[in-house]
Order: structure tokens, then C-alpha cells, then sequence
């Protein structure tokens, strides 16, 4: 019987290519976005089903997994993609901004993994994949709200695996590092500092950093590690990607606090 994946946030980016190639490797495909009906190429695909999840709304979540298990069979791969990131000064976040971060990034993340976990249990199987960042192990200026989302996924899914790699079920973190995708668009929030006086220079220090980073191109390569950790059967739990995120991590690892913190303001023009 062929496997199936759930993936979210699965209409652009690693979402969109982690689809493409669990299909083209012969697995069925649940492609969930919150507007399946501007899917234009993912739905043409055999095998691959497109349909409604917004990972703030609980209903909509049961229904795809409903759907998705209806349609399959049951669901061996969580993909727990979809996610943002609010930029600025913690300082400037409205409650409402705060709120949309973690509703995203880490309720709606724990909502789905909710909803899949009772099939999963059933078939003493599974695989649950959450896409973190290196942004899950290093931080960076003006980027508060996002890595305490980041950080708080990287600690639950570690923690996960002490209750549920006993019932069959294997956790998994992808960290990418920079890449061109349209997180830097539609996937990212900039808090508005107007307001507030102090931070508009060194804002617009790490906004212009971050517009010169080296954003690599080959989204694909994110994509082949989120399918290595869904197939290697392997205790394997981070899986970072890119060279820029492998460096970081090891230089986190590397140095204390206090240089670290030196190093990272000195290349954000801190």
C-alpha cells in the first residue's frame, strides 16, 4: 500500500516542494493550504489531494485530516510546514501581533499534530516532521517573537519523543537556513516601530542585512531533507539544511554567550 503524507502551508515554498517530490517518489499526497481553490498545478497531480486547512481554525483542520484519511486510507507523515515571521522590536507588537504569531507557528502546529496523532496511535506508526529554522537554535536581532515560536517547537518536539516513539511514532525537526522562498513576502510581518523612538536605526540596519543575506535559491535541497527524514528510519531528531545554518549552529555550539552575541551583532550591523 502506498504511504501517505499531510503537509501544511503546502501552496508555496518547502510546502509546495516537499508535495511535488513525495509525489513524483509514488506517495499519497495530502496538499493542505488555506486557499485551495487558487491551487493551480497541485490538484493536476495524480495522487495528490488539495484541500482547505488553515492551522488556525480547528474545524478546518479535522476536516482535511478526515478528508485526507477518507480518501487514503490513513496517514503515515505529518509535514507541520505552514508558518511566519513577525519582525521588529518586541516593544512594538500589539497583543493581537503576538497572539497571530504563536496561534501560527505553535498552536495551530500542536492543533494538527492533535488531529493526527489518534490515527497514528491506532496504527502504532507514524512520522511527524515540523520545519523549525535555524532560527530554532540561533537567534538574530528584531526577530523576538519568531524565534520564541521556533525555540518552543524545537523543545516540544524533542520532548514528544519520550511519549510517543513508544507507540510506534518518530519526531522529526528540519532546520533551514536562508533561502529565497516567500517567506520574505507574504510569510513575513514587519511590526510597526513609528511610534516608538530608539529602534528605527538599528531596524533598519538588520532590514538592510537581511535584504543582502545570501539567500540560496534551491529550495528543492530543503524539500529532499524533509523526505530523508520521513524515510531514513532512523532516532535522527534535527536535520539542518543549508550551509550558512550548519555554520551557525556549530558556531553556537562552539562559543559562549557573550562572543557569540559579539559575532552575531557585528554581521547584523548591530
Amino acid at each position: 500500500m502506498k504511504k501517505t503524507v499531510l503537509i501544511t502551508g503546502a501552496s508555496s515554498g518547502f510546502g509546495r516542494e516537499a508535495a511535488k517530490l513525495f509525489n513524483t517518489n509514488n506517495w499519497n499526497v495530502i496538499a493542505t493550504m488555506r486557499s485551495p481553490e487558487k491551487e493551480t498545478e497541485l490538484n493536476t497531480l495524480n495522487n495528490v489531494f488539495v484541500c482547505k486547512l488553515d492551522v488556525t481554525d480547528n474545524i478546518s483542520i479535522q476536516q482535511a485530516v478526515t478528508a485526507g484519511t477518507e480518501k487514503f486510507g490513513k496517514i503515515d507523515v505529518l509535514v507541520n510546514n505552514a508558518g511566519y515571521g513577525a519582525l521588529g522590536a518586541l516593544e512594538t507588537a500589539t497583543e493581537e501581533q503576538i497572539k497571530q504569531q504563536f496561534d501560527v507557528n505553535v498552536f495551530g502546529l500542536i492543533a494538527v499534530t492533535k488531529a493526527v496523532l489518534p490515527g497514528m496511535r491506532e496504527q502504532q506508526s507514524g512520522t511527524i516532521i515540523n520545519i523549525s529554522s535555524v532560527g530554532g537554535r540561533v537567534t538574530f536581532p528584531f526577530s523576538s517573537l519568531y524565534h520564541a515560536t521556533k525555540f518552543a517547537v524545537e523543545g516540544m518536539t524533542e520532548s514528544l519523543q519520550y511519549e510517543l516513539n513508544p507507540l510506534g511514532i518518530s519526531l522529526k525537526i528540519v532546520e533551514p537556513g536562508g533561502y529565497r522562498t516567500e517567506f520574505a513576502g507574504r510569510s513575513m510581518t514587519l511590526l510597526n516601530a513609528d511610534n516608538f523612538e530608539g529602534y528605527h536605526a538599528s531596524f533598519s540596519k538588520f532590514i538592510t542585512m537581511l535584504d543582502n543575506w545570501p539567500m540560496s535559491e534551491n529550495i528543492a535541497e530543503v524539500a529532499e531533507v524533509i523526505y530523508e527524514a520521513a524515510t531514513d528510519d532512523t532516532e535522527k531528531l534535527r536535520y539542518p539544511v543549508g550551509h550558512d545554518a550548519a555554520q551557525l549552529i556549530q558556531s553556537r555550539q562552539q562559543m559562549d554567550d557573550v562572543d557569540f552575541k559579539k559575532m552575531m551583532a557585528a554581521q547584523t550591523g548591530m
